[in-house]
C-alpha cells in the first residue's frame, strides 16, 4: 500500500530516496509508530524529509493520500474511531432551514449573549439552539449552523460565517519557487514596469550572442547590452488561512511570478483583514510580528500597494473594534486599511474568488468601497486591469 505513497511524494516534489524509504519501513516493523496516523505522520516526516522547506509539500501529499483516515485499527480488534461518531453529529440543513434560523442582531448582542451562556452553562450540550455545544443552531459551538456565530472547538470552517474563532490555526508560507502555471501571470505583471540602469554598465545578451555566433559560422560573437532592472517597488499583503486555503495554488503562482518580476518586492501576511500587526513567516506569526505603523514608516510612499485576499469574512472584522476572529483589535480593520491607503496612493486589491460571487458577501462590498472600487479578480484579465490601475 505504501509504495504508492512513496511515488506520490516523489511526484509532489519531496526528494525521497530508496534508502530513506527502507529506513521508514524498518521503523514500522519495529513498531515505532503503531495505530495512530498522527504517529505515522511524524515518523514519516522525520525519516523522509531532509529539509524543512519541503514540509509543506510533504503535508499536501500526506493529506491527499490518507485523506480522512483518523486511526488504523488493530487487525484483531475492530473499533469505531470516535472521530467517525463526532462527524455524524455534524448538522446538515437545507437552504430553507438555514434561512429560517435568525441571527442575534449585531456584534454587541452576540458577545453579551456569549458571556451570559458561559456563566449559565454547567456541562456539555449537543443539538438545540441555545447552549454552547455541537450539531445545533446555537450561535456558539461547533459542527452546526448559524448565520453569525462564535466557532469554538472545531478544526476548520464549514459554512464560513463564524464571527470569531477560538482555535489556534497554523498557516503555511506560500511557495515562491512554484513555477508551473506562472508564465501567463508573469506576462500580465510585466505591465507594471519601469526600467532603470543599475549595477554594471553592460551585461551579456545571451540570445543575441547565440544568434550572432550562428550567423558567423560558429565563430564566437559576444553581444553586450546595458544592464536594466525593473525599478518598480511593490508592497504585497497576502491573506492566508481560513477560506484562502481554497486558493493556495493560484496564490502561490501569483507570489512566485511576483518574486520573479519585481526586484523590489516586500511581502507580509495577514488573516482576513489588516490590523495593527502583520507577519512575514507563518510559522512564527505568533512570535514575530511587524507593526503596520513600522511598515508605513520603513517603506516610502512610492511603493505600489497590493492586497491579495478573497475578502470573505464577517463584516464585523472590518467595521468593529474587537471584530477580529483571532484577537481583540482595539481599532477596526477599516481604520488600518485607510492608514495604508492614505500613504500608498497607488493600490489594488486582487481577489481570487470568482467575481460573480462577490455580491453574496457584505465584507467584499465593504472592502471594495474602502479600496475605492480598486478590487480586481485573480484572472489574467483582472491582473491586466490591476496593473493598468497601478501605473495610471
Amino acid at each position: 500500500m505504501l509504495t504508492d505513497f512513496f511515488f506520490q511524494l516523489r511526484d509532489g516534489g519531496v526528494p525521497v530516496s530508496v534508502k530513506e524509504w527502507l529506513a521508514l519501513l524498518h521503523g514500522l516493523e519495529a513498531n515505532v509508530a503503531q495505530y495512530r496516523v498522527e504517529d505515522f505522520y511524524y515518523l514519516a516526516r522525520t525519516v523522509l524529509v531532509k529539509n524543512e522547506a519541503h514540509y509543506d509539500r510533504f503535508d499536501r501529499v500526506f493529506a491527499a493520500y490518507f485523506k480522512a483516515v483518523a486511526s488504523v485499527p488493530d487487525a484483531l480488534v475492530a473499533q469505531i474511531p470516535a472521530e467517525w461518531l463526532r462527524r455524524q453529529a455534524e448538522l446538515n440543513l437545507t437552504d430553507e432551514e438555514k434561512a429560517a434560523i435568525q441571527a442575534l442582531g449585531g456584534w454587541e448582542k452576540l458577545m453579551e449573549t456569549l458571556r451570559q451562556r458561559l456563566e449559565e452553562q454547567k456541562g456539555r450540550h449537543q443539538g438545540g439552539s441555545k447552549w454552547i455545544g455541537t450539531a445545533g443552531t446555537s450561535p456558539f459551538g461547533a459542527h452546526g449552523f448559524n448565520p453569525e456565530g462564535v466557532r469554538i472547538g472545531q478544526e476548520g470552517s464549514r459554512n464560513r460565517r463564524a464571527v470569531k474563532v477560538w482555535d489556534e490555526r497554523q498557516y503555511r508560507n506560500l511557495d515562491d519557487r512554484l513555477e508551473l502555471g506562472t508564465r501567463n501571470i508573469k506576462v500580465a505583471l510585466r505591465r507594471l514596469r519601469k526600467f532603470a540602469r543599475e549595477g554594471a554598465a553592460e551585461e551579456l545578451d545571451l540570445d543575441d550572442t547565440v544568434r550572432s555566433t550562428a550567423r558567423n559560422a560558429g565563430w564566437l560573437d559576444i553581444r553586450m547590452v546595458p544592464e536594466r532592472h525593473n525599478a518598480v517597488k511593490v508592497l504585497l499583503f497576502v491573506d492566508i488561512g481560513g477560506s484562502m486555503d481554497d486558493h493556495v495554488k493560484v496564490c502561490e503562482e501569483l507570489f512566485s511570478a511576483a518574486r520573479s518580476e519585481f526586484k523590489h518586492l516586500e511581502h507580509f501576511y495577514f488573516h482576513n483583514c489588516v490590523y495593527e500587526t502583520v507577519w512575514k513567516d507563518n510559522r512564527r506569526r505568533n512570535s514575530e510580528r511587524h507593526p503596520v505603523l513600522d511598515v508605513i514608516h520603513k517603506y516610502p510612499a512610492d511603493y505600489k500597494l497590493v492586497f491579495v485576499g478573497d475578502a470573505t469574512m464577517s463584516p464585523y472584522e472590518i467595521s468593529y473594534p474587537g471584530g477580529s476572529v483571532e484577537h481583540h483589535n482595539e481599532e477596526p480593520g477599516a481604520a488600518w486599511m485607510q492608514r495604508l491607503l492614505d500613504v500608498y496612493q497607488k493600490a489594488a486589491w486582487i481577489n481570487p474568488q470568482p467575481e460573480d460571487r462577490w455580491g453574496y458577501y457584505d465584507s467584499v462590498g465593504l472592502l471594495r468601497s474602502i479600496m475605492g472600487g480598486r478590487m480586481f479578480p485573480l484572472t489574467l484579465e483582472g491582473l491586466d486591469r490591476a496593473m493598468r490601475e497601478l501605473v495610471r
